[in-house]
């Protein structure tokens, strides 16, 4: 893969599980925070299930939309937009009444010198979004930050592990869940708190930042020495199949992939398929920030798309100088400072 049309043709790919879900859901479909990372293929995806499907649901996908090209990228792909700054009340009660919504709204990178903004994306925001949006299905975007570092023995925090974020980018978007969660009960509105790690693709990720390490004869920092990664495409229909697991009080989900992969064996598998020495500093600490993902595998099946084509493709892309988001997921940090 080595081409943005290639990957986007692959991330946006529906399986026949996902047209199938949409089929059986009523009601529309509306992304907020459509302009994120994750939110335009996602919106491509659910268009892309429904079409294959023949199924008449509209996709609504709202941003601030304030720079680019998005919006127009996205009507043509079939996406009714709606420009809005959901901090401002007006614009987020002017938004149509939707059956079935994708809360991606949030802020994590800035946060240190910038917190009271983090707190209002993340904190403030749901409230409102979850008074408007009483009646609605709610899959809302959060966080395997939510969690401590775990010792790796112990196989990663499970939905029923105790949280205890650190830092306050983590402790906003436990603020998000527990707002989202209050109004759920109050007004039995159905919610799915999605709690993701390290969603990838060839343009942003864990896997790009050694792969480009490796590629350019830096030294690979393993003090936070494992991760767990899902590719991108995987997430979002994870995402969009949710919507028919949303329940009062909230489902959680963990969301990542089945392994737990060690950093040093990443780079040393970059290191094989480049040819390149590989070199390494710090020291693998005994805890980390790792997910179980069990119970999303049990009800949704095993990710498609397998680890090592990830690793294949993320080398391709670094081979061929792909176009790159250019921004660091921070996934070395340990004190949760963003």
């Amino acid at each position: 893969m080595q081409t943005l049309h290639e990957l986007e043709e692959v991330m946006t790919r529906p399986s026949e599980h996902l047209i199938r879900d949409l089929g059986n859901l009523d009601g529309d479909i509306m992304i907020l925070g459509v302009g994120g990372k994750m939110g335009p293929t996602l919106a491509k995806l659910a268009k892309r299930a429904l079409g294959q499907g023949n199924i008449s649901k509209r996709v609504i996908g709202v941003s601030r939309f304030s720079s680019g090209t998005l919006r127009t990228e996205l009507e043509e792909a079939g996406i009714e937009t709606i420009s809005a700054d959901l901090l401002k009340e007006e614009d987020l009660q002017r938004l149509p009444d939707v059956r079935n919504i994708i809360y991606m709204a949030g802020h994590k990178f800035g946060t240190t010198g910038n917190e009271f903004y983090t707190w209002a994306m993340n904190t403030y925001l749901p409230g409102r979004v979850a008074e408007k949006f009483p009646n609605s299905r709610h899959v809302v975007f959060s966080t395997g930050n939510v969690y401590p570092l775990v010792p790796l023995a112990h196989g990663g925090c499970d939905e029923h592990h105790p949280v205890n974020p650190v830092g306050e980018y983590a402790q906003s978007c436990l603020g998000r869940e527990r707002i989202f969660s209050y109004f759920s009960r109050k007004n039995g509105t159905q919610v799915t708190l999605f709690r993701l790690n390290y969603a990838i693709d060839m343009k942003y990720g864990v896997l790009l930042e050694i792969a480009k390490q490796v590629y350019q004869g830096n030294p690979v920092d393993v003090t936070m020495g494992h991760v767990n990664v899902i590719w991108q495409g995987d997430a979002n229909e994870y995402a969009l199949r949710s919507l028919h697991v949303s329940e009062s009080p909230p489902a959680i989900l963990n969301i990542t992939g089945p392994e737990t992969v060690s950093i040093r064996w990443l780079a040393r598998q970059f290191g094989e398929r480049f040819n390149k020495q590989v070199t390494f500093f710090g020291e693998e600490q005994p805890t980390a920030l790792i997910n179980n993902s069990s119970k999303a595998h049990q009800v949704f099946g095993y990710p498609k798309t397998p680890l090592n084509t990830m690793i294949e493709w993320t080398a391709e892309w670094v081979e061929a100088d792909g176009q790159t988001i250019n921004k660091p997921t921070h996934f070395q940090e340990r004190q949760g400072a963003f």
